[in-house]
Order: C-alpha cells, then structure tokens, then sequence
C-alpha cells in the first residue's frame, strides 16, 4: 500500500484537521463526535440540510458543505457509516430554527443510523425529515444495500436543493424537491481497478489488467459483470444505456411522517427517460482516473444522449463521489425542469464546488 499518509487509523481525523485549516471561511470541524459545519452555522429561519457517509468518497460529503449546498456533514471511518450521535450533534450545531433535512445515501447502515439520529432529534424537539437517495440502475440488490444503490444523484440533490434552502423553501417542501431529484436521477458505475482502504492495506478485491467491472459500487460492491477492458466508447455505451433504457422503477421505501409521528412505507416509482427530455449529465471520476479521460466520456455521452432524443442542458464533470483511488468512472442523468435549471445555476460555495459568487 502506497498512500500519502501518516497513520491508517489517524486519515479521517487529519483529513478532517486539514479541512478546519485550509478553508476557515468555509467550513468548520467539530471533533468527538466528528462533523463539518458550515461557518456560519447556524443560519437563522433557514432549513439545514445534513448528509453524511463513510470517508474516502471525498469531496461528498465534508467537500459539499457551504453556501448553496449543505449546513452539515457527519464522516465515518473510511466506508464506514457515521453514527447516530454525530447526525445528532450535527443536527444541534446547524439548526437554526425552520427544521432539518436529511439526505440519506441507500446503504443499510447509513439509514438505520440515520433514522435512529432523526427519532432523538425530534425528541429534543428539531423538526427533522429524511429522503433515501437510491439511484444505481446497475443492481438491486447488493452488498451493504437493500435495493438500489445511492451514488452520483446525492450531488446533485445537495446542489439543487441546498439552493431551495437558501430560496426560503420549508421542509415539507425541501423533502418533496429531494425526492423529485432522486425519482428523476439515475446513475452507473465501472471500475478499471480496486480501491485500497487504509486500515485493511490491500485491494478491497482483485481485478486483472485485462479485465474490467460493470455496475460495481462505490465501495467496491460486486456489479453486473467482469468482462474484458472495452474502449471508452464502448463503456460509455454501456454505462448510459443501463441508464436512458431503464424501465420505471417501483419500489417501496421508509419515510418519516411528520404529521403521524413514525416511520411509514412510501411506494415510489421512477419514469423512464424519453426523447424530448432535458438532463443534466453527469461524468464523474471514482479517483483514480486522469482528468483527460473524463472529457472523452462526456463525448460519447453526448453523442448517444443526441442519438436518444434527450437535450443535455448542464453538465458537470470531475471526482465529485470518489471511491479512494479506484480508477474509472461513473455516469448520472438527471432529468431537468425550470424549477431544478434554476436551483442548479444558484450561487455555490464549498470546497468541492462553486460558482456564482
């Protein structure tokens, strides 16, 4: 193992210390328990919004706290959930009156401890909501997960509707805007090679030189198939009509009813792309891979977006949701209206992205 650090056990805690220092203006660090607030939390009248996950997908969540996007962020060890107190601290440090909001990535861990954070919130009289983010087309099923997945989606959820926070929208309103994202995103992921977890110092699994995995997750969960390395064409292609020829998506998920006081089953169903749409696209960089590939990428992309019908009107292109230094990408589509154009042009300023200001 090959890492720029000093002690495994020691990466997320200086990771976290190097944050405080570097962007004072931007963020602060609250230690035992750990999480990332924004500067100037809390921000009075204003719905927070805090997500949270294990490390090493940086910049999500630490990296997307700020102006536009969210008032907190609770890191686990590297791939490991956060606990229910840190969501809870984090919930007192940036609550500033109007309720918070959830954004829950689908991974077992990550939604049994938030909601256990979300119960002792509301018990100490924080009006909270939570909204599953469950958008990987490539399993349903999978390691660490009952259903679908949650990856490239929880960004643009966090931009989107971090602004509407910002606009004065309400919780019930911010929860019902989270949805519409996460009903309306929909994502793939590849892998050209393992990732390395510090603590564990080898390959979290073994994939040869020749050899490449279709659908694997972001922390190295098994996908849809190994097969041998393709072009980037050819894996563009792959990635993105897992996505556009998605059929509707039915599903039941737990939500928080605030009016009944306890969790019940929503059944929700995801519409398939169709020709006329407009999307947001979506090429992300799981760590390892050069910046000169994604551009290749979005080219295919767009091509075969032109081919489907579908008009791509805003795109973003990076490591935004990483998998340490696993090298590949993945590819979300976003379908657009006025409403979400507009959220996504709003002003931002985190660490991992920014404009408008």
């Amino acid at each position: 193992m090959k890492k720029l650090i000093n002690k495994p056990e020691d990466v997320v805690k200086e990771e976290l210390e190097g944050l405080a220092l570097a962007y004072p203006d931007i963020v602060k660090v609250h230690f035992d328990p750990d999480y990332v607030y924004r500067a100037d939390a809390p921000v009075k009248g204003k719905v927070a919004l805090i997500s949270g996950g294990g490390s090493g997908h940086e910049p999500m969540h630490g990296g997307l706290v700020g102006l536009g996007m969210l008032d907190g962020a609770c890191p686990g060890q590297v791939f490991t959930s956060p606990t229910p107190d840190q969501m809870l601290e984090a919930a007192k440090m940036v609550h500033g009156g109007a309720g918070v909001l959830y954004i829950v990535k689908n991974y077992t861990g990550d939604v049994m401890n938030f909601e256990m954070a979300a119960d002792m919130a509301r018990s100490e009289g924080i009006r909270v909501l939570s909204i599953l983010i469950d958008d990987d087309t490539a399993v349903k099923d999978s390691t660490w997960t009952a259903g679908r997945r949650g990856v490239g989606t929880t960004v643009l959820a966090e931009k989107i509707v971090g602004a509407a926070a910002e606009k004065g929208y309400d919780l019930k309103k911010l929860a019902d805007l989270c949805r519409k994202v996460n009903i309306n995103g929909r994502s793939m992921g590849m892998a050209l090679t393992s990732c390395t977890v510090p603590m564990a110092g080898k390959p979290t699994f073994d994939l040869p030189e020749d050899e490449m995995e279709i659908g694997v997750g972001i922390h190295g969960e098994p996908g849809r198939e190994r097969m041998s390395l393709k072009t980037a064409d050819e894996i563009t292609e792959m990635l993105a009509l897992s996505i556009i020829d998605d059929p509707a998506y039915s599903r039941t998920v737990r939500e928080l009813d605030e009016e009944k006081g306890e969790w019940v089953d929503v059944t929700l169903e995801d519409p398939p792309f169709k020709a006329g749409d407009q999307v947001l696209a979506f090429v992300n960089n799981m760590g390892g891979s050069a910046a000169v590939e994604l551009p290749i990428i979005y080219r295919k992309l767009h091509e075969i977006c032109e081919k489907k019908g579908l008009k791509i009107v805003r795109n973003l292109i990076g490591p935004y949701i990483t998998s340490l230094e696993m090298q590949g990408c993945s590819i979300t589509l976003l379908k657009m209206d006025d409403e979400l154009l507009e959220l996504w042009d709003a002003p931002v300023k985190t660490i991992g992205m920014r404009w408008g200001i």
